[in-house]
């Protein structure tokens, strides 16, 4: 469930490890395309062969420390994103990845103790605005820094050529 009101998102936790990169989130063999749904049909399938047949809509990633490291392709954040996962928890990013996330309209969360507290399969609660992660499942709270007020706009708004669209639009 997604409510881009509020930002806030219910779903199904798929956990990873450390350091996973671009290229496992998006193999290099599949960057021939720009295509979201396509990317989506092979995210994670290096290290997750069931990822794109399983989530579902609203599902969250949660992962350890230096997620997205690698290139700095924006394909990565699309992938997932198309994939119809709706946030992104991790002890760290990257910092290409987290803008480029930021950039397409990816919800990012870096909190060490929700990536540590989180299993895989866990039903997660996020509020994005207030850096709130809820694991249902295992009945345990855990608070993150919120994004900015200017990411939250980018969020909202689907990405930052969304939101430089809108603002021109009041102008």
């Amino acid at each position: 469930m997604h409510n881009s009101e509020t930002l806030l998102f219910e779903g199904t936790a798929f956990k990873y490890g450390d350091n996973i990169d671009t290229d496992v989130i998006i193999p290099a063999r599949y960057l021939n395309t720009s295509d979201p749904k396509e990317l989506a049909a092979h995210c994670m399938e290096d290290i997750d062969r069931e990822f794109a047949v399983r989530v579902r809509r609203g599902d969250i990633i949660v992962a350890g420390e230096n997620f997205g490291c690698g290139s700095s392709r924006e394909h990565a954040p699309i992938a997932i994103k198309a994939s119809g996962i709706s946030c992104v928890i991790a002890a760290s990013f990257a910092r290409i990845f987290y803008r480029n996330a930021v950039n397409i309209g990816l919800p990012i969360l870096e909190c060490p103790d929700a990536s540590n507290g989180i299993g895989y399969g866990d039903t997660l609660f996020v509020d994005l605005s207030s850096g709130t992660i809820r694991n249902v499942s295992k009945k345990r709270d855990f608070f993150s820094h919120p994004l900015p007020p200017f990411m939250q706009e980018i969020i909202h708004a689907g990405g930052l050529v969304e939101r430089t669209r809108l603002k021109m639009e009041e102008k």
